[in-house]
């Protein structure tokens, strides 16, 4: 294969896709980057079911003005650089109207410039750092942002954790865990708690028992981990043979079923902050469930796939206000989006191009993930 990213049309994905028209002139090609495979795959396969979700769903009430569309995704096997390169692939070759995605940071720092040196409008679902829309005026999200959710996690270790003394263990190699300590550091100290020590890691790491002992020697009551979930399991799993046993917590980089899969019961008791709750009783959010599981073998959908939903819906519906896929005046649209009812709450695009929302915290109980509480902005 020429390149290290694959190209997946949702046309053939086997198990996820059915047969679309072909693209043309009577189409709207819509550009996917989404880590299909590799060591953050959950996120990556839950944001583009979502996606697909919504694509299938518009062509189903047929289309937008007047025509189908057509997702193109590119797999970049969560690689660096390879989100990039699959983003110049579909904006300069496929000619797609909009980019949807990444889901994490990094990747999504890797598209943005792309994307806004070219006039294409890109919408991340689930990329928090701050830096993302920063990038410029044709870059969005439709999730809250590290600030908050950084405030979020500092306001819940004070408060209902009754934490005073913390450490915290940070991805130096990730753009969204340095940004997510930065914001619970500067919170959780404003709240008059203490980070006693801070350590490091890299993401693709397995061994964290250093980091840990000096962490244990320092006799603190709550370990703050804002990384992804193949890491923290790992971390919590480290953690209790080591005889830590403080509560561990993280952002929304923890939600995904390894975490329970690689953690097993070293991670009862953990914490996360997320998006959405798919028990959450509004009409909006359990009929996404219905049909998200009726299409994906009773599965439920977790935050990435309801994020992926509502980025696809976003764009659909600024082209749909706007009346044309020309890049600046869908930017415009989208720019404008005010009160949308999405599935991970409404959607408002403020003037640095984020969304503000309400965070859910989970915790692992029983095997499961669980609600325990919501905290608005």
């Amino acid at each position: 294969m020429p390149f290290a990213f694959r190209r997946f049309s949702w046309l053939l994905m086997a198990a996820l896709v059915p047969v679309v028209p072909v693209a043309g002139q009577d189409t709207i090609k819509v550009g996917e980057v989404a880590s299909l495979t590799g060591k953050d795959a959950d996120f990556g396969q839950s944001s583009h079911k979502g996606t697909l979700l919504a694509i299938e769903e518009i062509n189903a009430s047929g289309g937008l003005l007047g025509r189908k569309l057509v997702l193109l995704t590119e797999d970049n096997q969560c690689k660096q650089g390879e989100s990039a390169t699959a983003a110049r692939k579909l904006i300069s070759r496929d000619k797609v109207v909009a980019l949807l995605g990444e889901v994490a940071s990094s990747r999504s720092l890797e598209m943005a410039p792309i994307a806004q040196a070219s006039a294409v409008p890109m919408i991340s679902p689930s990329s928090t750092n701050p830096r993302v829309t920063a990038i410029g005026d044709y870059i969005f999200r439709v999730c809250f942002i590290d600030p908050f959710q950084g405030t979020v996690m500092a306001k819940f270790a004070r408060d209902t954790l009754k934490l005073h003394r913390v450490a915290v263990l940070t991805s130096v190699s990730s753009a969204y865990s340095v940004g997510l300590a930065k914001y619970f550091k500067e919170g959780f100290v404003k709240g008059g708690g203490e980070i006693v020590l801070q350590q490091k890691y890299s993401e693709g790491d397995k061994d964290f028992k250093a980091q840990l002992t000096v962490i244990r020697a320092a006799g603190v009551d709550g370990i703050f981990v804002p990384g992804y979930y193949t890491e923290a399991a790992l971390i919590c799993l480290q953690a209790r043979e080591l005889g830590l046993d403080a509560p561990i917590f993280g952002g929304d980089g923890w939600e995904g079923t390894p975490l329970i899969e690689i953690g097993g019961k070293a991670v009862e008791g953990t914490y996360y902050s997320t998006h959405y709750s798919p028990d959450n009783a509004a009409p909006v959010v359990q009929d996404f469930v219905r049909k998200f599981r009726a299409r994906f073998e009773g599965e439920t959908p977790d935050a990435m796939a309801a994020l992926g939903y509502d980025s696809a819906m976003v764009l659909a519906e600024a082209i749909k206000r706007t009346g044309t896929t020309e890049g600046p005046k869908v930017r415009d649209a989208i720019a404008a989006t005010r009160d949308y009812p999405g599935v991970t709450g409404v959607t408002t695009i403020d003037a640095e191009r984020n969304a503000s929302k309400a965070a859910a915290i989970f915790t692992v109980a029983d095997g499961k993930f669980k609600f325990v509480e919501s905290i608005a902005p």
